[in-house]
């Protein structure tokens, strides 16, 4: 019997840290809206082997919320800098014309050599775009987003004229693997980018890294002071958010055999922002966490899922996202959370007033 306060408490105390988990409510909302398209489709969540490969709706969130999911890490490591990257999309677009142009134009468009250097010219690229937004950033004092405006208008210029303003279509089966391949039942995309999250997660948890981009983004002026360079961080970051975005031009134009230098990651920027948030990072810099991201990338993917299950009008689509992404943020505010479920006891009636207590009321109020 001496023991039930105790366990009760310690039951209380785990409830407590859970409620306050930062990755509770993406979980739940998650959750939330799986069980909410299981209740149009029944089959939703069922999982079958077909060909010795998994199909199934959850399979089509995970493989089609890849790219969105790295592009919404390299934004994460951004944001936790008080930066922003709106060049991702226009990097997801030259990275795909650029891989997709030269195995077009190779002699042997389907080996893999070909594969693995259009591979390797997207990514250089990428880095040398990642290092001039972080030039511009870290270097030359230039406002994050501004800095990459520049690129997110220019450089969907530039994919447009790797193209030639055509969609360019490829044979290629080694390139076909990156976005649209299979690799042990499960999709190559699903691994490549949980293979991404596991290394980004181990070097900035396990190592100094985390830490320091943390401290650089919630105190930049306390940083200095202890002496750490913030100029190489910052530039690491947005090197590290376009070779993200990279991988994911190469996983959305090898899924579909093809590169639209127009439509390729159009808007992709805004939903990796938004998977950040939703995630549980905040806009101001400082704390971050990856495992959120995903959390938020997964919600997005599959909000979008949801909108083609329900058979949404294409011309409210937007408008019923939007919606469901400010109750989602809605649900996901301490504040909000905090007056809609307020309860009246937690204010003192002023019926149980001592009867001294009016008095000096009255003294104050006068």
């Amino acid at each position: 019997m001496t023991l039930q306060p105790a366990t009760s408490g310690a039951v209380g105390g785990i409830g407590r840290r859970l409620a306050g988990h930062r990755l509770l409510w993406p979980t739940l909302i998650l959750l939330a809206l799986l069980l909410g398209n299981l209740a149009f489709h029944h089959d939703f969540l069922s999982v079958r082997v077909r060909d010795g490969h998994l199909y199934g709706s959850l399979v089509d969130i995970l493989q089609f919320g890849a790219p969105l999911t790295l592009v919404a890490l390299g934004m994460t490591l951004v944001i936790a800098t008080r930066g922003i990257d709106l060049s991702v999309g226009s990097t997801v677009a030259i990275a795909g014309a650029l891989a997709c142009g030269y195995i077009s134009t190779a002699a042997r468009p389907g080996g893999v050599a070909t594969m693995l250097t259009a591979v390797a010219l997207a990514l250089g690229v990428a880095l040398v775009l990642g290092l001039a937004n972080g030039f511009l950033v870290s270097g030359l004092g230039v406002q994050p987003i501004v800095a990459t405006l520049i690129l997110m208008v220019a450089g969907r210029g530039v994919a447009q004229l790797i193209t030639g303003g055509q969609i360019v279509t490829v044979t290629s089966a080694p390139y076909k693997m990156i976005g649209g391949g299979y690799w042990l039942t499960f999709p190559f995309a699903v691994l490549l980018a949980a293979a991404l999250f596991a290394l980004t997660a181990f070097v900035t948890r396990r190592s100094a890294l985390g830490m320091l981009i943390e401290s650089v983004g919630g105190n930049p002026a306390a940083s200095r002071l202890v002496g750490i360079r913030a100029g190489g961080l910052l530039a690491l970051v947005y090197v590290f958010s376009a070779l993200c975005a990279a991988v994911a031009g190469l996983m959305i134009s090898s899924n579909v055999s093809s590169a639209d230098g127009n439509n390729a990651g159009l808007w992709i920027e805004l939903d990796a922002i938004l998977a950040v948030v939703v995630g549980g990072t905040a806009l101001t810099g400082g704390r971050f966490s990856l495992g959120g991201t995903v959390l938020g990338a997964l919600i997005i993917q599959t909000l979008s899922t949801t909108v083609y299950t329900l058979g949404v009008p294409p011309e409210t689509t937007l408008v019923f996202k939007a919606f469901v992404v400010i109750v989602v943020c809605l649900v996901q505010s301490p504040v909000f959370r905090a007056k809609v479920l307020r309860r009246r006891g937690t204010t003192t009636p002023r019926s149980h007033t001592s009867a001294g207590a009016a008095p000096q009321q009255q003294e104050v109020r006068a």
